[in-house]
């Protein structure tokens, strides 16, 4: 392997003239990388998902990721945590070119990337590309790097409580070309699928364009990158796809009362304000609403209204998320600053749900590509989509009492339940039970 630093630009060129002469590619490329709405996205919070709370566990479950029809896992932050004012977080990274021995070693990652590809999964991980942790050898080596105070103190994240971090500063040329370095070593090294981007918004565009032009420059490959934050300037920087926060919070709002019908104008807002071809990631949770909201059970009253917003997240539009043992319907926050294991055992027609409603997504062109009409009303998003002549409907109560809704004409007919199979046919009206869920298609 080539010493990188000999390969780098001085600081006084741009990131973005960084060439792929910098380290071998280990393994092959995925053969054929999903993207845009046919993504299905697992996020795995390492230290929940299994009792070892490391890559292996994650490998002893990749037939259940697989069993969900999943194509795209985000692991998130692998490196090494900083020991200085440390919170434990996973978000605190001391080395961007390290594995951290809680998680396991690069053998094992690659191992799981390997046997990721091998199921058609692709592999994403999760970058802090805002701050570093204070034992991070940059502090040390260039803390240039780095914002200072007026005394030329190094300061964490302006606004923030984030003391166990030291803010990156965008203005040094050099740090750049550092940042993406580390970025080109896991694609080239691990053989990974490309990054969810932490606190995107808190880093400059023009440096998102610059990495994102030169990571996805590496021959004979495609990427995916995920952007946590909500301008629509990082999607025209080049990320794939940002957070549907608006949808998120219209979501909880809706089940505290406000119109279901509201919910198909927020993504609509949503998708009007973004570039073609670009999407939202839709979710009822991630690893911060779990930790630090609460789970979608508490959230969306049990696990049939949790179900219900899951429904409602997926159909409307996007792509689907799903995070760590909300398959099982865990009812009490999972942390990502400490380990907490899921019971897997828990709640197995919440597991038969997700993966008969996440098939069904992934078999059905109409849910993603239709053209849609609505029947909402304040209590129910009833929702029908068309695609070369083939329709797919839902209808979501959103509240804890049943609900009957009328039906126009020309929805009626004879469908098929696409969680159980079974026929229904559509009249005239439709009684719906306390916070069910029916996806019908034909």
């Amino acid at each position: 392997m080539v010493d990188c630093k000999k390969c780098l630009p001085t600081a006084e060129s741009q990131a973005d003239s960084i060439v792929a002469q910098d380290y071998a590619q280990y393994g092959s490329p995925m053969d054929s990388l999903p993207l845009g709405r046919d993504m299905r996205m697992y996020e795995v919070n390492l230290r929940a998902y299994s009792a070892s709370g490391d890559f292996q566990g994650v490998i002893n479950r990749l037939d259940e990721l697989d069993s969900l029809n999943i194509n795209v896992i985000w692991l998130m932050p692998i490196h090494p945590i900083g020991i200085p004012h440390s919170v434990h977080s996973p978000y605190s990274v001391q080395d961007y070119k390290a594995v951290s021995s809680e998680y396991g070693s690069l053998e094992d990652l690659r191992n799981l990337v390997d046997l990721a590809h091998s199921r058609g999964m692709a592999v994403i991980l999760d970058w802090v590309a805002n701050h570093t942790a204070w034992d991070n050898p940059w502090i040390t080596d260039h803390p240039d790097w780095y914002t200072q105070d007026a005394n030329g103190n190094i300061i964490s994240p302006a606004g923030t409580n984030w003391l166990d971090v030291a803010d990156l500063n965008y203005d040094n040329q050099e740090m750049r070309v550092a940042m993406i370095d580390a970025m080109r070593y896991w694609v080239l090294q691990a053989n990974v699928d490309g990054f969810r981007c932490d606190h995107a918004d808190g880093v400059p565009n023009d440096f998102w364009k610059s990495a994102i032009d030169n990571l996805r420059s590496i021959p004979n490959r495609q990427l995916i990158f995920l952007a946590e934050g909500a301008s629509a300037a990082l999607l025209t920087a080049g990320f794939d796809m940002n957070f549907g926060w608006d949808f998120y919070n219209g979501l909880k709002n809706a089940y505290n009362g406000t119109a279901a019908s509201n919910l198909l104008s927020i993504h609509n807002s949503e998708y009007t304000a973004i570039p073609i071809g670009k999407h939202k990631l839709r979710f009822t949770t991630n690893h911060d609403e779990s930790a630090w909201d609460a789970s979608p059970v508490t959230l969306f009253g049990g696990t049939q209204g949790a179900m219900t917003a899951s429904a409602i997240s997926i159909f409307t539009g996007g792509v689907p998320l799903i995070y760590t043992g909300q398959e099982v319907g865990r009812s009490t926050t999972t942390p990502f600053f400490s380990n907490s294991p899921i019971d897997w055992s828990a709640h197995p027609e919440m597991k038969q749900f997700y993966q008969s409603l996440m098939k069904w997504y992934k078999d059905n062109e109409a849910v993603k590509k239709g053209f849609v009409a609505s029947q909402s009303n304040s209590n129910i998003l009833a929702l029908k989509k068309n695609w070369n002549g083939h329709d797919a409907i839902l209808l979501a109560n959103i509240r804890n009492a049943n609900q009957t809704l009328s039906i126009p004409s020309n929805w009626h007919g004879t469908y098929t339940n696409a969680l159980t199979g079974s026929p229904v046919d559509v009249g005239s009206s439709i009684s719906i039970n306390a916070y069910e869920n029916l996806i019908l298609f034909r």
